[in-house]
Parts: C-alpha cells; sequence; structure tokens
C-alpha cells in the first residue's frame, strides 16, 4: 500500500526573507502568532482561505508554501 503524501511547509523561509517575526505575520493576516508557529511547525494544516491570504503576503503561489511529499518527512523545511 502507497504512503500517504506529507506536506512539507516553507512558511519559515519565506517569513524570514521579508523578516517579519511570527507575531508581525499575524498582526497581518489577522491570526494569533501560536497559529503561525502551530504552521511553521507542520502542526497545524491552514484553512484554505488562510494558506490563500498567505500567498498573497508573500506575493507567491499557495504550491510555494506547502508541497505534498512522499515517503517519512517531518513536514518541516529541509
Amino acid at each position: 500500500m502507497a504512503s500517504k503524501p506529507d506536506v512539507r511547509v516553507h512558511v519559515r523561509r519565506f517569513r524570514k526573507t521579508r523578516d517579519l517575526t511570527q507575531q508581525d505575520l499575524a498582526d497581518r493576516l489577522g491570526v494569533t502568532r501560536q497559529t503561525i508557529l502551530s504552521i511553521e511547525k507542520g502542526k497545524y494544516r491552514p484553512s484554505i482561505e488562510l494558506a490563500l491570504l498567505l500567498a498573497r503576503e508573500f506575493g507567491c503561489q499557495v504550491e510555494d508554501l506547502f508541497e505534498l511529499v512522499e515517503g517519512d518527512s517531518d513536514g518541516l523545511d529541509p
């Protein structure tokens, strides 16, 4: 049986390139810092709406922030 793909999260990398804190990003999106932390750690998968807002904030596609990967990935940026 094929393994279920994992989601690799690149939000932290995008946030760092913009020199934003988790709180800065949370304030811009109207969520809590804990939400951003949980997304970055791969413990929470954002709603479609929040994923689209993140992509808009960073000027990228949702697929640039969240990537499906095969295998036993931990879901965090390599």
